[in-house]
């Protein structure tokens, strides 16, 4: 693999309406799995969405037009396999389980990203509108930028409005009431949240240019009242 390869993964990304979200090194604590042929991951590569990039990608795909389930978790499977062959390394995903792999450790493990009041973690440019697809592992120890300390753009928000814009009041500090969400997004009250997405992510002033875009923000909450009643 060239000495430039991070980039080259990248750019490939890229031309899928994918980002690459953060890379690190890990340890055996971090929990990754080896790659296909028993070599031992030296480098993890985490890729997702940010904003609305992914979306023109995805609803061009078939797995956007069949009736199977799962479209989203589909498509990202056959991309992300593809990508990860390519680079001679191994895909892996947040979806699939129980047991699921640990993306929340990696994903703080390969960029500055805090933890928001809403309970997402948050990226000091996305804000709240980035999500992991899945991971290339690699076997080679590739050369990354050196990792800057953590940014937490909530401790500086004197008026935290993702606190006090749910109609519901979903979000406090005992923890996220998902109830109580789901009931006001499937009710003729919950219109707003259902076709922009929720009001208090959309609170956020941080990565106000990366907000879903309606028709990928209506797929994402169609999804989650889906999985409520599954």
């Amino acid at each position: 693999m060239s000495r430039d390869a991070l980039t080259e993964i990248a750019a490939a990304l890229d031309g899928q309406g994918l980002v690459l979200l953060g890379a690190f090194h890990p340890i055996e604590a971090d929990g990754v799995p080896a790659l296909s042929d028993g070599r031992a991951c030296a480098t993890l590569i985490l890729a997702g969405n940010a904003g609305g990039g992914l979306w023109p990608a995805f609803t061009a795909a078939p797995e956007a037009a069949d009736s199977e389930g799962h479209p989203l978790d589909r498509w990202s499977a056959r991309v992300l396999g593809a990508l990860a062959g390519r680079f001679g390394g191994r895909a892996l995903f947040p979806f699939g389980g129980p047991p699921y792999l640990p993306f929340q450790r990696w994903a703080r493990r390969g960029a500055p990203l805090a933890q928001s009041p809403l309970g997402m973690l948050i990226h000091p440019d996305y804000g709240l509108w980035h999500a992991y697809r899945g991971a290339i592992a690699l076997a080679e120890a590739l050369d990354l930028p050196a990792a800057g300390p953590p940014s937490d753009p909530c401790a500086s928000c004197r008026d935290k409005p993702c606190l006090s814009t749910c109609p519901v009041t979903a979000f406090t500090p005992a923890g996220y009431d998902v109830a109580a969400c789901a009931g006001h997004v499937a009710a003729p009250d919950g219109a707003d949240c259902l076709e922009l997405g929720c009001r208090a992510r959309r609170a956020c002033p941080v990565g106000r240019a990366y907000h879903y875009p309606p028709a990928q923000a209506r797929f994402h909450m169609a999804a989650f009242l889906a999985a409520r009643n599954a």
